[in-house]
Parts: C-alpha cells; sequence; structure tokens
C-alpha cells in the first residue's frame, strides 16, 4: 500500500498492575473484562458509564493490546480527552499515543493519509460553517438568482441545514425535504440542484466541509478495499461512546472499520433522544443483527438517584413498547428518600409561583441553587417562570440558550408591534426592515424618512402612508416585490388596535407576513412557530398593547442588568435535551400536560417513543427531590382550555409517586 498511517515502534507496554475486580461493580467488571468480539453494552442513566470504557481501555492494554491499537470514537473531543486522561492516570500511557476524538477528528486525520484514494487532495482545506453556507450561497445565487428573495425560501443556513441532515442521514434529499421540511417540498428539484453545485465546487477548490469528513471516510472503506482491509487490521478494537447517539453515516463508518466485529458499542437506547440532529434509534436496536454473536451485557446499578426516583423512571421504562427496546431495571445504590411529587397546577402561572416558592424553601433548607434544576420540553413552557424569577431577583442560568424575549425571533415579533404602536420608533422599524433584501442600517433610515415626509404632506398616518409610491421609489429592487406584502401586514396588525385586545394583535401579526418570513429564515420553523404562539396566551392577560409592551421591554431591562456568572449560585433552567449528562439534587419538570409534554405536534405525527424517553431522561436526572409539575388549564387568548396530565404520567402507577396538594394561600 502506498500510504499507510504511522505505526508506533517501541518495547512492549509496562501497566502497573491493576485492581478490576475491586474497582468495579458486577456488572461493570463483566463489561470491562469480556473477551473480544462484537459487544453491546447498555449503560443505564447513573451507572458508570464512562468509568466502564475507561477500565474497558486499560484492560485492552493490559492485555497486551498497543494504544494505536485501539480507536476510540467519541461525540466531543472533551470527552475523548477526559478519558484517554484517565486512562493514562490508570495505567502511565500517555493520552497521546491513542487514536481518540470525535468521528469527524477521526474522519480528517484518515483522509489527510488515504483521501487521494476518493480524489480529494492531500492538501485539501477545511471550511468553517460561515465559510460552507457563504459558498452554498454563491452556487444557489449562480443556479437561481432570484432564490433567495423569496422570504419563504431558505436562506443560506437553514437550506445548508436541510442539505446536511440529508447526508447525515443518509437519506435522498427530496426524500429528506418531504419528511422533515415539508414547507419547502415545492422547492426539492431546486435544492437538489444546488446540492450537487455545491459538492462540485468544494471538489473544484479542494475544500471540504464539516460533513465531508465523514462522509469522504465512508467513501474511502467501500472504494478502497486495500485501504479499509488494512485499518481494519490497524484498528484491532473500536470503542464507540454514546453509540445511540450515531447517525446512519456513522454508523456504517463504524461498521465498516470494525468489520472484524471486534466493536464494543456502548449507550442506552432509553436515551436516544437526538433525531431532529441525525441519530438513528435503529443503529442500536439493530446492532446485534450487523454484527453476528453480539454479548450484551447490562450495567444497571445506578449511582446518582433514590430508590424512589428510579422505581419512576423503571416505570416509565415499562411503558414502552414491547419489541422496540431492550429490557432493563435501573437499581439503586442508595438509600430511599420521598417518592417524587406529583403537582397540579391551576394554569402556568401558578405552576411558576409554587417552584420559586419551593425553591426559596429549598435554600431556607440549605439546598445550593446550583444543585436545582428546572427542565422542560419546549423553552417557551419556562416563560411564566423566568418572569416570577425576574420579578423577585432570583439569579438563573439558561443553560439551553438565551431568554425568552431575548430569542431573535421572538424580539423581530415584538419590534413589530412596537412600530404598529408607535410608527415613530425607529430602533423597532430598523429591526424589521433590515430583514428585508439589501436593507441596511442607513436603507431603513431612509424608508423611514420618505414615510414620514408623505404622512405629513398627505395627512396620512406613518403606517399607511409605506404603501406610498414615493416611498416605494427608495425601496431596493431586491425587495420591491416584498415590500407590498410588509406593508399590507403591518396595516392589518395596525386595524386591529382599534377594536381587538392585544392576543389578537398578537395573532395577526404571527399570522401575517412575519409568519411567512420565519419559513425561510429558520430551519426548525415548527419550534419557532410554537415560540410565538406561546405570545398569544402571555398577551391575554393584558388589556392594552401598551402595558404588554411595557411590561416585555421592562422585564428585558431588568434581565440584561443582570448577568448572571454561569459558574455562580444561581439556578438552573434548561431543556430537556440540554440536560442529557448533567444530574442536579432537585429537578423539577414544567409542562407535564398532553400538548406540551409530549408536545401536540409528536402526538399528530405519532412519534411518543422518542417523547417518553425524552421524559426518562428528565426523570433520571434528579438525585434526591423530583417535582413533576402539570397545568390544569391552558390560555392562549379567547377562552380557557383544560389539559390533560401527560400521558407519560398516567401510564405509571399512581403508587410511584405523591400527590403534592397547592393551596391558594401558598403552602402545600
Amino acid at each position: 500500500m502506498d500510504s499507510v498511517l504511522p505505526q508506533e515502534p517501541g518495547a512492549p507496554l509496562k501497566i502497573p498492575p491493576i485492581d478490576f475486580r475491586g474497582d468495579l461493580n458486577d456488572e461493570q467488571y463483566a463489561a470491562v473484562t469480556a473477551p473480544p468480539g462484537p459487544l453491546l453494552v447498555l449503560a443505564g442513566a447513573g451507572s458508570g458509564k464512562t468509568r466502564t470504557l475507561t477500565y474497558r481501555v486499560a484492560h485492552l492494554l493490559s492485555q497486551g493490546v498497543r494504544p494505536h491499537e485501539i480507536l476510540l470514537l467519541t461525540f466531543t473531543n472533551k470527552a475523548a480527552r477526559e478519558m484517554l486522561h484517565r486512562v493514562q492516570d490508570l495505567t502511565g500511557v500517555e493520552a497521546h499515543r491513542f487514536w481518540g476524538g470525535t468521528f469527524h477528528h477521526i474522519g480528517h486525520k484518515i483522509l489527510r493519509v488515504h483521501g487521494e484514494v476518493v480524489g480529494l487532495s492531500r492538501a485539501f482545506t477545511i471550511l468553517d460553517a460561515d465559510e460552507a453556507e457563504s459558498l452554498l450561497r454563491e452556487v444557489a445565487d449562480e443556479k437561481d438568482r432570484g432564490f433567495f428573495k423569496e422570504k419563504t425560501h431558505p436562506r443560506p443556513g437553514p437550506l445548508f441545514e436541510i442539505i446536511s441532515f440529508s447526508r447525515n442521514t443518509q437519506r435522498p434529499l427530496g426524500e429528506t425535504i418531504s419528511r422533515f421540511y415539508p414547507q419547502h417540498e415545492e422547492l426539492s428539484d431546486l435544492i437538489i440542484a444546488f446540492a450537487v453545485a455545491y459538492r462540485e465546487r468544494k471538489r473544484k477548490q479542494s475544500v471540504v466541509d464539516y460533513d465531508d469528513l465523514l462522509e469522504y471516510w465512508l467513501e474511502v472503506l467501500r472504494a478502497a478495499p486495500d485501504v479499509a482491509s488494512y485499518l481494519q487490521q490497524r484498528f484491532r478494537h473500536t470503542l464507540v461512546d454514546e453509540y445511540q447517539d450515531t447517525n446512519t453515516l456513522q454508523a456504517q463508518i463504524v461498521d465498516l472499520v470494525g468489520a472484524h466485529h471486534r466493536v464494543m458499542a456502548v449507550g442506552d437506547d432509553a436515551q436516544c433522544i437526538y433525531s431532529w440532529r441525525g441519530a438513528d434509534f435503529e443503529n442500536i436496536i439493530t446492532f446485534p443483527d450487523r454484527h453476528p454473536g453480539t454479548q450484551i451485557y447490562r450495567i444497571e446499578t445506578n449511582y446518582r438517584s433514590t430508590p424512589s426516583i428510579l422505581a419512576f423512571a423503571n416505570g416509565v421504562l415499562a411503558a414502552q413498547p414491547k419489541g422496540r427496546h431492550f429490557d432493563k431495571e435501573l437499581r439503586a445504590s442508595r438509600p430511599d428518600h420521598e417518592k417524587p411529587f406529583l403537582v397540579q397546577a391551576l394554569d402556568t402561572r401558578e405552576q411558576a409561583l409554587f417552584v420559586v416558592q419551593r425553591i426559596k424553601g429549598l435554600v431556607d433548607e440549605g439546598r445550593a441553587l446550583a444543585d436545582i434544576a428546572v427542565l422542560y420540553r419546549a423553552h417557551f413552557h419556562a416563560l411564566d417562570l423566568q418572569l416570577e424569577l425576574s420579578r423577585l431577583g432570583l439569579p438563573y442560568v439558561i443553560t439551553s440558550g438565551v431568554r425568552f424575549f431575548e430569542q431573535a425571533h421572538i424580539r423581530d415579533l415584538v419590534a413589530i408591534l412596537r412600530f404598529v404602536y408607535n410608527p415613530s420608533d425607529t430602533m423597532a422599524w430598523q429591526r424589521i426592515a433590515v430583514l428585508l433584501p439589501r436593507v441596511g442600517d442607513k436603507g431603513a433610515q431612509k424608508l423611514h424618512d420618505a414615510a414620514l415626509a408623505h404622512a405629513r404632506t398627505h395627512q396620512r398616518n406613518l403606517v399607511d402612508a409605506l404603501a406610498g409610491d414615493d416611498v416605494l421609489a427608495k425601496v431596493p429592487k431586491e425587495s420591491k416585490e416584498e415590500w407590498p406584502r410588509l406593508v399590507a401586514s403591518l396595516q392589518q396588525i395596525a386595524a386591529t388596535l382599534r377594536n381587538d385586545r392585544p392576543f389578537k394583535t398578537v395573532e395577526v401579526a404571527i399570522e401575517g407576513w412575519y409568519g411567512d418570513y420565519l419559513k425561510g429564515a429558520f430551519a426548525n420553523y415548527a419550534s419557532r412557530l410554537d415560540d410565538l404562539k406561546s405570545l398569544i396566551g402571555f398577551a391575554s392577560r393584558f388589556d392594552d398593547l401598551q402595558d404588554l409592551l411595557a411590561q416585555i421591554q421592562l422585564l428585558n431591562s431588568e434581565t440584561s442588568d443582570r448577568q448572571v456568572d454561569p459558574d455562580a449560585d444561581a439556578l438552573r433552567l434548561t431543556t430537556v435535551h440540554q440536560a442529557k449528562g448533567l444530574e442536579f439534587g432537585v429537578v423539577f419538570i414544567l409542562g407535564l400536560a398532553d400538548g406540551m409534554f409530549p408536545l401536540r405536534r409528536a402526538i399528530e405525527g405519532g412519534d411518543l417513543d422518542e417523547e417518553r424517553r425524552l421524559f426518562y431522561v428528565a426523570v433520571t436526572r434528579a438525585k434526591d427531590e423530583l417535582y413533576l409539575c402539570y397545568p390544569k388549564v391552558n390560555s392562549k387568548g379567547g377562552p380557557a382550555t383544560l389539559l390533560s396530565p401527560s400521558r407519560f404520567l398516567t401510564e405509571v402507577s399512581e403508587d410511584l409517586h405523591q400527590p403534592l396538594r397547592l393551596r391558594r394561600s401558598w403552602g402545600w
């Protein structure tokens, strides 16, 4: 073979004695010392997965395996570094001697040596995310100069996400668009043409993007049997962390590199919660089918949670569809404490009041704020809690992104409301206008000045003046087609101010021009739209738009003035997705009502299995106390509607939780 990965010379390794039997529990020991072969290690939440992988590497070294013969694949380089440094502490073997890192990191190293077999120059360079989007924009503009002028068409960022999702899931691009991005289905042929041109342009320029590092690696393994055979012999053992999070592309790479079947896949099918970014539940479920003779090891002793919390978690697992999961039952190593509390609140405001009052009680009992977390399915579910925390000055950190009213799409919609209510608000107008093609801050100011002049000359209000021909003349040609639709939407919103309450104004604003803009601006259009719709319910609490806008601006001012150090003693607010891998002494889960958790679109789409796994992940973050909260009433403007407790609660035996009844005097 012309090119090979460098071998590691040297004398046989001298590994200090390690007490595997004494350092590990029975389940961990069985997995760590398992004979070579296909191994599936089902590591339950809080069961010591990282410890098992670390000791497995140490065990292989103690059996004479060389460091360069072990391939360790993880999802973050930080995880690989931490694991291999633990190995170094155990064995004295330096971390840099191993092949460990993310799939992309390892793919890059292999392509530097073997990329030429698929026509990739060794001198290729890697595009960062901004550069990749710019290149895609360039080829799309060449194919269709007017594509990005239409606001409902995906912008370069969302367009790149669509193509990337198709590549990582190995689904045809047309099928991907139809199934996951139906708002762009009529654009399928055009997007496919863009993707082809984008790939050709990268080849011509000898550049690759992040996804290419995996696609070309897989192509090397398929197109060059000699290279594939060499890599299979070189990496005598392949270990994969968080295997349930692999996408189709990554699983195919593992199957080919590990064609000798000396693969240890470590993960938990019950924690597969990332399908929205390409993770494929089938990878872990069908692993034994693709690797005949697979030995399955279960690590079920949990070192995190109390027996009562684990009993509830096991109840969640027991409700999974038969035959679509691996059986497991978490066992506690700790003494028992309180059963999980089931808390029914009247609405989301009362839910927030309860959480805040209980947190204050926990702090009085000596609990650190940083040891308390509030988890929720979607960002807007924590809106009322953020308002209450801000009002009381309790410090909190949102680990799942920015605060609700600081999100770009929320600020956009609020700017539209502000401008319609007060057309002299030039800052609000600028935020709206720059969303149009080829309109910058100066252009926005010129348009506002032209409308103001028209309004004075013709004795019209400024919103109506935007429709004047003299104003249209100053609109960039790229925006002229869109301008009348924006103006018409602003006029419709303004019309509601005369006769309707604020929630109707918000509703009309969402249904108008900005709702269409949202489709092209964000790949996660559906979840952003849910955020906006939650504002309808918030607005229903106000009789005057001025009061609504004042409340929002005051809240933004209060929160921006009070920045919290992420390392300070502050309450943690986070989506369940962002909480995976974390643990807290006390956990509150909000919004456990059907339509909220599980989300309504998951119920309508029949995607409940992953929602249930997400609930299991949320439950298993708690060490000592768990509060399961749900509102009884939901108001989105207009008549209030009754909510049903989440089906994930009713699936679990009532014996596994205890009711905590609220009194309006704020006791329980």
